[in-house]
């Protein structure tokens, strides 16, 4: 029955790029974009600018890929992954500014943004607080309420998210370690991160087939999964990438983009 269940169902694989910067080189960016079905393209705030923004629409709309704002805390000296204390108002500022950046951009193009991803320690610390995750949903809601809202699966986020009845996308990482808690195992641990494509693939797989997370320890835990996030800052992430690709579909999975998956029509 599993198979049966496996062989009918839609998946979506998201990356995070345009995110040119001094800690990252976008060589990668094009290749990658025909590979995976949904970009979460950096806004200028952690990384980017109107240059890679541009590269990043305009390739995505010639390969059918759909376009997702990728914000963050405006920290390009850290890439946006030290946690930082800000009103409610600074956050909705954040998140505003910067989908407006890159939906200016969409539209010159013709496209449109249909998601937003909030980026490194400002979707790490609304994984962990219900009260910025509801800031963070209230905000994406209001922006426009057909915005798909994508989020780690089991965090506060996707709870915020419910409680609001918002179109939600629950993703798991590919090139990432889980504690038992369900949360990302930190950067600063050395087995925070999966390098090997042929280990993210197996890893993947699992949680996709078992709709569980699979924990560093061994434990699995029970969750939603619509997406699989690939980093586009990882050295591994185009052979990452292909690997998982080729695996999903060889297990019979069917590959959307996030605004054609049955749940959101």
């Amino acid at each position: 029955m599993l198979y049966l269940t496996i062989m009918s169902m839609e998946i979506n694989i998201n990356c995070d790029l345009g995110e040119k910067s001094k800690h990252h080189s976008n060589k990668h960016d094009p290749e990658l974009l025909e590979i995976v079905n949904s970009a979460n393209v950096a806004c200028g705030y952690h990384a980017g600018n109107e240059e890679t923004m541009n590269q990043i629409v305009k390739i995505s709309k010639k390969n059918g890929v759909s376009i997702g704002a990728h914000p963050s805390f405006n920290d390009p000296e850290n890439f946006g992954r030290e946690r930082m204390n800000l009103s409610s108002f600074e956050i909705k500022k954040l998140i505003i500014d910067q989908y407006n950046i890159l939906q200016k951009i969409a539209f010159k193009h013709g496209e449109k943004v249909s998601h937003i991803k909030p980026h490194g320690a400002l979707n790490n610390m609304a994984c962990e607080d219900i009260e910025l995750a509801t800031t963070l949903a209230k905000t994406i809601k209001d922006i426009n309420k057909d915005l798909i809202y994508l989020v780690p699966t089991g965090s506060k986020m996707q709870e915020a998210a419910k409680n609001l009845d918002m179109k939600i996308a629950c993703e798991i990482f590919a090139d990432r370690n889980y504690e038992d808690d369900g949360n990302l195992v930190s950067r600063k641990k050395s087995h925070a991160l999966i390098t090997n494509p042929d280990q993210a693939k197996k890893h993947v797989l699992k949680m996709v087939k078992t709709q569980s997370l699979n924990c560093h320890s061994g434990k699995q835990i029970p969750c939603e999964i619509d997406s699989v996030c690939i980093h586009g800052d990882n050295l591994s992430s185009l052979a990452t990438a292909k690997s998982i690709k080729e695996n999903l579909v060889k297990n019979g999975l069917k590959l959307m983009t996030l605004d054609k998956m049955n749940k959101f029509i």
